[in-house]
């Protein structure tokens, strides 16, 4: 309902106005009458309308003084309609230079206020658009200002406009917010995990209220990471009367149990100022990639998990470049030598877990430049998380012996296949696979098995290639050949998902309408008109 001011110093006349028509369902509510232009006037410094209703000729302060004051003193921007029994011009365009919104004329007619009444309603619609229009556009340009700062890519424009919108302390944290994506790789599709991504970003937001600018929507920008950057400062936690760790894991709880499935923090290391918080997003990356070898958690810490800081620190770093170079030339043997080896200077050095964890990151590291110097058009880290993670079983460890040496063997495989490029013939296979049997069960992982292709490498290539994850590509093909089968064949609905693939024809609807627009009754009907 939009808030009605009159004001008449001729009782007859507003007695008259508010029983003229149903002010409620034209989607107004009279909240206050006024007989003169002070008393208006103190009314309108406590409280806001949206729409003053005003005759222009009154005692002590007039219509037309009563609108200078508003407009000149800032007190309203409510849209003002004039009543007056003077059909003069010099009224009208006087009222027009204070932005008067319309000019009746007494006696006033239903119809004629009514169709006012309308137009006010159309303009404050569109006022509100602008409104949201122009925060969404605020709110944009500041998180490209905020990403370039993140990132490390930014100038003193991008900083002081970061500076100048956001409240920051001199204990600054970037915590990377993120879906775990491995543990749904399979089940969900790309279109639904960027809309629980949306979700997670919405749900921080009303988490966070008044510090919601410090949550930026997809700062990594890959196309397999769901995430939702996150600039933590000190305050945040001491407002709440907690420590800055119980903080973060009382955040990441509601964002889990609101959103239904896994939400991993990252969180990088500390700095000062926001001018440095690229060390931290940086830091936070690399927990991101070496997660795979540290016990599973719902907020790795970089400070705990990768960074050392004792003194004195020891690297196993001949055994680890001999285990590096059988990685690098494949040879199954000298690798789980080599991984025996690593792991008993290890204990011999009587090392502790962080200085462990430091090592098995060198090694992380070596591995990420050798298949860079490859081929540096692929994400290497994240094919060393999915490699970490597939090899990894539950009992077993993670960054343990058994751990290391399965994944070092995949990996050294991975980097075989690298070098010969062998993939290339097999996308030209798998995509005349799905063309043949899309209507079965297939996967990635059995395709990658079937053709002797690592399956991340292949997934990756494969959307290099066609712009989309595989399971996006199957289910894009599967609703072509579904709408060709509409077209050609007078079979039921239901027989056509079995017959591309789908065994749930609601599962088979939905696919369809977010891929067509509409249902596919609505689209055989569509073709048939």
């Amino acid at each position: 309902m939009l808030k009605v001011l009159l004001v008449d110093d001729e009782p007859f006349i507003m007695q008259g106005l508010k029983v003229m028509l149903d002010w409620e369902r034209e989607g107004f509510e009279i909240v206050r009458t006024a007989s003169d232009g002070e008393e208006a006037l103190r009314f309108l410094k406590e409280q806001q309308v949206d729409l003053i209703i005003a005759d222009i000729n009154m005692p002590g302060i007039n219509g037309l003084e009563l609108l200078e004051k508003i407009r000149g003193e800032n007190i309203s921007d409510s849209y003002f309609v004039f009543l007056s029994g003077y059909a003069d011009f010099s009224y009208a365009q006087k009222a027009i230079s204070y932005e008067c919104t319309y000019y009746l004329l007494k006696p006033v007619e239903k119809e004629e206020l009514i169709r006012v009444l309308k137009k006010v309603r159309e303009k404050n619609d569109k006022r509100i658009e602008t409104k949201q229009t122009n925060v969404k556009m605020e709110r944009a340009y500041l998180a490209r200002n905020m990403i370039s700062v993140i990132l490390g890519k930014y100038d003193s424009s991008n900083l002081e406009h970061v500076k100048e919108h956001v409240r920051f302390s001199e204990s600054l944290y970037y915590v990377e917010i993120e879906l775990d994506g491995l543990q749904m790789e399979e089940e969900i599709t790309d279109q639904e995990k960027r809309e629980y991504q949306r979700k997670l970003f919405q749900t921080s937001l009303d988490f966070l209220k008044e510090n919601g600018n410090h949550c930026i929507f997809d700062v990594s920008g890959h196309e397999k990471i769901y995430d939702v950057g996150f600039i933590f400062c000190d305050y945040m936690a001491h407002q709440e009367g907690m420590p800055e760790e119980k903080y973060l894991e009382y955040f990441q709880k509601y964002l889990q149990d609101a959103i239904g499935l896994p939400v991993i923090m990252l969180v990088g290391k500390k700095v000062s100022d926001i001018s440095q918080i690229a060390k931290s997003y940086r830091a936070s990356s690399m927990l991101r990639s070496f997660q795979g070898f540290h016990t599973k958690k719902n907020i790795y810490f970089y400070e705990e998990d990768i960074q050392v800081t004792n003194t004195g620190i020891v690297l196993c770093k001949h055994s680890l470049d001999q285990l590096i170079q059988a990685i690098e030339q494949s040879n199954t043997a000298t690798i789980m030598k080599g991984v025996t080896l690593f792991f008993e200077e290890m204990k011999s050095k009587d090392l502790s877990e962080k200085i462990i964890n430091l090592n098995i990151n060198y090694l992380l590291f070596q591995l990420i430049h050798l298949a860079t110097e490859q081929d540096d058009g692929i994400n290497q880290e994240e094919i060393l998380r999915i490699i970490s993670e597939s090899t990894f079983e539950e009992g077993i460890m993670r960054g343990s012996k058994t751990h290391i040496s399965r994944f070092a063997c995949e990996y050294a495989d991975y980097l075989t296949q690298l070098r010969k490029k062998v993939s290339r013939g097999v996308l030209a296979e798998v995509e005349k696979e799905i063309q043949e049997n899309f209507a079965e069960n297939l996967t990635l992982k059995e395709l990658s098995e079937k053709y002797y292709v690592n399956s991340a490498y292949l997934g990756q290539l494969f959307r290099k290639k066609y712009g989309q994850s595989f399971k996006d590509y199957l289910n894009a093909y599967r609703i072509e050949q579904a709408a060709t089968l509409l077209l050609r064949t007078d079979d039921k609905i239901y027989c056509i998902a079995e017959a591309v693939g789908y065994h749930d024809p609601d599962y088979f609807v939905n696919r369809f309408i977010a891929q067509k627009g509409c249902t596919p009754a609505r689209f055989r009907k569509q073709s048939q008109e």
